[in-house]
């Protein structure tokens, strides 16, 4: 069978090309596609350890198996990763969001903050916590930028979220992509939060007047 690969960043440019059709056994999981990868070429044998997949443009583990005509992207570490992809138990800095995903081929860059609003759901907040399975959490954060690297190629991705307490007014989360133009940086800063706000283990409690509640289970 047949499956069309997808290159991007430093696996493009040791390869001199963006893309490639490889005939592949029926059956082959992805770990065994790396390994015939490193076997074909000598140039990304070093990277393959780094690096992550999607198929048909979502993440998936290496004992995935791969199906005809199947679009297999190669992903590498995203820029604006490491120190921007993380929970902050301070005050978020913006501007160290759209610094991490700046660059000279960026024609735009999106942003998005969560505030924390005086009214929720009919209550009167006084003020937000909030907790995190930290280790998760930015696990979590890193491959939603991937995702997105791999759904608008060109695309770069810094999350910042707090943990603790928070007072009505602060900022709660900064999401900050970059793209070559406009239209990929809109559509990727919306991905991003949506998949963060379903996806990474983070609780919110609200806590009002009435008394305290983890949103999402009731009082």
């Amino acid at each position: 069978m047949k499956v069309d690969l997808r290159y991007f960043a430093v696996v493009r440019e040791r390869l001199g090309t963006d893309g490639e059709t490889l005939a592949i056994p029926d059956g082959c999981s992805v770990a065994d596609l790396l390994v015939a990868l490193g076997e074909r070429h000598d140039a990304v044998r070093p990277l393959l350890r780094y690096l992550r997949v999607a198929v048909n443009q979502e993440m998936v583990p290496a004992e995935h198996r791969l199906h005809a005509g199947d679009e297999v992207a190669l992903i590498p570490p995203v820029a604006g990763g490491g120190d921007c992809l993380r929970l902050c138990d301070q005050t978020l800095d913006p501007d160290q969001a759209v610094r991490a995903v700046s660059g000279d081929g960026v024609g735009g860059i999106a942003t998005f903050f969560g505030v924390v609003r005086r009214q929720s759901a009919g209550r009167t907040v006084r003020r937000l916590h909030y907790e995190a399975y930290r280790e998760m959490a930015e696990a979590e954060f890193r491959r939603i930028a991937e995702e997105a690297a791999a759904s608008w190629p060109g695309v770069r991705v810094a999350i910042l979220h707090r943990t603790g307490t928070l007072e009505v007014g602060e900022t709660a989360v900064v999401v900050a992509a970059s793209a070559p133009h406009r239209a990929e940086a809109f559509s990727a800063c919306r991905f991003v939060i949506d998949a963060l706000k379903e996806r990474a283990p983070i609780w919110k409690k609200e806590i009002g007047e009435d008394g305290e509640v983890w949103v999402g289970l009731g009082p």
